[in-house]
């Protein structure tokens, strides 16, 4: 099964058209599914599993280690290669039946889905749902599509939803890559972490290029990657629209390695506007950042902005993450490590399914030290909770605004075989204060800042020129207020 994970918004909307990631695999009732990666998820994708075996060694001494090595790559390439036939055979075209739609939807929520606390849902009481569907026959297409809405529906749960071929097809905005692949970490017999692709757009530019599921991605524009995580893989790939990447990938465990130009298909528009202000009576100056949402340029145009407004002598920051009702998990999750300390949590991740179980960490030093402000209301959602809570939750920010939405769940989004979709509840997630999000929201440290405003674009937001004045959050009282939780935290 191959997965990604993202924050679905409080509304069941469906935003620009795009298009859409996809993967093939066998799953365990040995049926082929095809399922959607939004960009980085928390552990990546899922991996292929080849059903090898060790070759039969018959001989009448213990043939030497290096022999036993070098026989059994020699299988396993023997093996692979076979394998890789049979997914090019496999990538023809099926006939689906209404029925057969129907039980892969069924399947996805038998092996994935998480119950958010409504206690509709068990094993016993799905598979009497499948055999009371699946009594009879299913006459059309649009039946069966009614069918799947009515059993998401019967579980509760008002972000697991079913999604028509033109509902799915507006997903694409969360190609991370640029070139419509899903990037994996997989280690190897030795230790060693991989980078594979499985994630592939079946009609987009990488595959058109030449790159196929389970290539090893070498480098990206002759930089190795070795040591590098899929996000930041995937960060390197992305360029301006219509330009070209060279990367070097690999067939398989042994060979044969190819160099491949790629031109990108950009779907996503930067969620980032950003500028500087002068506090008043004051040399001080303010970088004033507002994130729209989590898509797959988010990571990358947050830090040229950041960084802009450093070298350009910004003292403070205000991150403005009202409105925002999430994206993707992994863009939340990096955009955090962004401001936070080596080794300091970012989030707890649960789930049924063992890869959604994680203490998620910062892994470098931070990109910015100085004092930060989260502007939060009621309409801050999903991933930018993940932020809020962690920049909070860990010292480094003041939450000024309205309580939070409370969205702490986590869905995939799969693909279907007739193009329909399904968004899916995996997980939820938990602050590192331990705090369940979901329901409850982020409660923020001062409410209201009084003064004036000023239109920004089509939005109505606080003049920054008026934090210095204020005295629910002061920029005084917001280093007070940092050095002070810093303090609590280490006694």
């Amino acid at each position: 099964m191959s997965v990604c994970l993202f924050n679905s918004p409080p509304t069941l909307s469906l935003p620009t058209p795009a298009k859409r990631t996809i993967t093939s695999i066998l799953d365990t009732s040995n049926n082929w599914t095809r399922k959607t990666l939004l960009g980085g998820a928390i552990t990546g994708a899922l991996s292929i599993n080849l059903l090898l075996s060790s070759p039969s060694l018959l001989a009448l001494e213990s043939p030497s280690p290096s022999l036993l090595q070098s026989q059994s790559t020699e299988y396993r390439c023997r093996e692979e290669e076979t394998q890789q036939d049979f997914k090019v055979e496999s990538e023809a075209p099926q006939v689906v039946t209404n029925e057969g739609i129907v039980e892969e939807a069924w399947e996805i929520v038998n092996d994935s889905f998480l119950d958010s606390g409504r206690r509709r849902w068990t094993p016993q009481s799905w598979q009497q749902k499948r055999e009371d569907i699946l009594s009879g026959s299913i006459q059309s297409r649009a039946k069966a599509h009614d069918i799947i809405r009515r059993m998401l529906a019967s579980l509760g749960d008002p972000y697991t939803r079913f999604l028509s071929p033109a509902e799915f097809s507006k997903m694409g905005r969360y190609d991370v890559s640029g070139i419509g692949i899903n990037l994996r970490e997989i280690p190897d017999e030795n230790g060693e972490v991989k980078l594979k692709v499985l994630g592939l757009l079946l009609d987009g530019p990488a595959y058109s290029a030449g790159v196929r599921q389970g290539d090893e991605l070498l480098s990206v524009n002759g930089e190795d990657v070795k040591g590098k995580s899929a996000f930041e893989v995937s960060s390197l790939l992305q360029g301006p629209n219509e330009t070209f990447v060279t990367i070097k990938v690999k067939h398989g465990n042994c060979g044969p390695v190819h160099s491949i130009e790629v031109q990108r298909q950009l779907v996503a528009r930067t969620p980032v506007f950003y500028r500087l202000e002068q506090i008043e009576n004051s040399t001080a100056s303010v970088g004033y950042i507002r994130l729209r949402e989590f898509n797959a340029l988010a990571r990358k145009d947050l830090v040229i902005a950041m960084k802009r407004l450093q070298d350009r002598g910004a003292s403070y920051f205000i991150l403005d993450l009202r409105d925002n009702l999430g994206g993707l998990v992994q863009a939340g999750i990096e955009i955090s490590k962004l401001f936070l300390n080596e080794g300091e949590k970012v989030i707890y991740t649960v789930g049924r399914d063992p890869q959604y179980q994680n203490t998620i960490v910062a892994d470098s030093a931070p990109l910015v030290k100085a004092p930060v402000i989260v502007l939060v209301n009621n309409k801050t959602a999903s991933a930018s909770e993940i932020v809020a809570s962690a920049l909070h939750d860990n010292c480094r920010a003041v939450l000024v605004g309205e309580r939070t939405f409370g969205k702490g769940l986590i869905q995939s989004v799969f693909e279907l075989h007739d193009g329909s979709g399904v968004v899916v509840t995996v997980g939820k997630y938990v602050t590192p204060n331990h705090t369940d999000i979901n329901g409850n929201g982020i409660e923020p440290d001062y409410q209201n800042f009084p003064g004036t405003h000023h239109c920004l674009g089509s939005k109505m937001v606080i003049s920054l020129n008026n934090l210095n004045k204020t005295p629910y959050a002061g920029w005084s009282d917001v280093k007070k207020h940092l050095s002070e939780c810093n303090i609590n935290q280490q006694g």
